[in-house]
């Protein structure tokens, strides 16, 4: 999401400045920037007197935050309290990137006023980080086509293993309202330009189930669904528990915001024209 969101404003003629770890974005001008080093952070944010900061950067594997708790914590939490407060120090708008895991799922279809509580540690250090930001963007299962550097999403990952003519096991009973990189990108730029100040959830406008979201990708890049195995979320050697529906009500930013979340339908055409 964070090269998508570079790219896009980057195209609408935004001075860009990327923050990166190891490898300098190719959109922008890049800022070398270490979450777990308060001085760093502090001095790289503030020399940059940035309008609008995007925080998008977090440590989102889930069993390994489970596992190395403190290194979550560090991440997600502490260096999102970092950010926020060198950020509102230079006078700049803090836009922080959220996630459905705030939510324990169990019933779905959650608005932004909606009891929080999160089953595993990414959720909880997520939640966290929420605190004292000026607008919190919630969202499920980003997925797109990288323009730049990037992390392999579910999408991409599930296309290479389909054409590879591998098989593959998908949970049928996790419920959530996967969200294409373009369309979160759009929708959070336009929170940013108008100041938006609260919580909003940013998600696609489907709910469906992983293995159906799944099935969908298949079908729309015609390959072959029957590789798809269907799976149970108890099956999975995962160290961390999932909520079983995270899904996210969109209708507060829908009435709002003039790019709106889009159906999967929608969202898969615009991901293979992306994807060539």
């Amino acid at each position: 999401m964070g090269s998508k969101l570079a790219e896009i404003a980057a195209d609408r003629g935004y001075e860009v400045i990327c923050g990166y770890v190891d490898h300098p974005p190719p959109i922008g001008e890049g800022l070398k920037l270490d979450l777990t080093d308060p001085g760093e952070v502090r001095r790289r944010i503030i020399d940059s007197e940035p309008d609008l900061v995007f925080h998008a950067a977090a440590l989102t594997d889930v069993d390994r935050c489970e596992v190395d708790r403190d290194l979550a914590m560090k991440i997600n939490f502490r260096g999102t309290e970092l950010v926020r407060d060198a950020a509102s120090d230079s006078g700049a708008f803090v836009i922080y990137v959220s996630s459905d895991y705030v939510f324990d799922g169990d019933r779905g279809c959650y608005r932004e006023d909606d009891q929080t509580d999160p089953v595993n540690r990414y959720g909880q250090t997520k939640l966290l980080g929420e605190g004292g930001c000026d607008c919190v963007a919630r969202t499920s299962v980003i997925y797109g086509a990288l323009p730049a550097r990037g992390k392999v999403n579910f999408a991409l990952w599930l296309i290479e293993r389909l054409r590879a003519g591998d098989e593959v096991k998908i949970v049928t009973d996790q419920i959530i309202t996967p969200t294409l990189n373009t369309n979160l990108a759009k929708m959070i730029l336009e929170a940013g330009e108008r100041k938006l100040e609260g919580i909003y959830h940013m998600a696609g406008a489907t709910r469906i189930s992983r293995y159906d979201f799944a099935v969908e990708i298949a079908r729309g890049f015609g390959l072959d669904e029957g590789l798809i195995a269907p799976s149970k979320m108890e099956e999975m050697s995962w160290k961390a528990k999932r909520p079983v529906d995270s899904s996210l009500d969109t209708g507060k930013v829908r009435g709002l915001l003039e790019e709106k979340p889009l159906s999967l339908k929608e969202s898969l055409r615009i991901l293979r024209a992306e994807m060539g």
